[in-house]
């Protein structure tokens, strides 16, 4: 008489895409730092549209996506920024052009660092 095996248990699931998980790591700038980056602020402020399509294009997404929880949700989970869409769409509700400025601020300066 054979003993019964005991039962395979997955412990981690497969994730998407190719590449490492992200490092955790937290937002370059707070939601009112527009004077690291007065040109970003004064884009969003008198283009939040151009804004938008800056922060679309540099995410590789559509240009009507760029102020949306979904753009947020993307970036901070890419980045392994902490949070969740409740968070997203709260700061995306009562502030879209801070959280649009947030987003554009981090991509700048990830990118003058390298790991944009």
């Amino acid at each position: 008489m054979q003993a019964a095996s005991a039962p395979v248990v997955i412990v981690t699931q497969p994730g998407v895409g190719s590449g490492p998980a992200p490092q955790n790591s937290n937002w370059q700038t707070g939601m009112c730092d527009c004077f690291s980056d007065c040109g970003v602020c004064l884009c969003g402020t008198f283009c939040f549209t151009c804004l938008a399509c800056q922060v679309a294009a540099d995410m590789n997404e559509c240009c009507l996506c760029g102020a949306t929880v979904a753009m947020r949700t993307l970036y901070r989970t890419r980045y392994g920024i902490p949070g969740s869409i409740c968070d997203d769409y709260m700061v995306t509700l009562c502030c879209p052009l801070c959280s649009l400025c947030q987003i554009k601020r981090d991509i700048n300066r990830r990118r003058a660092n390298r790991t944009f």
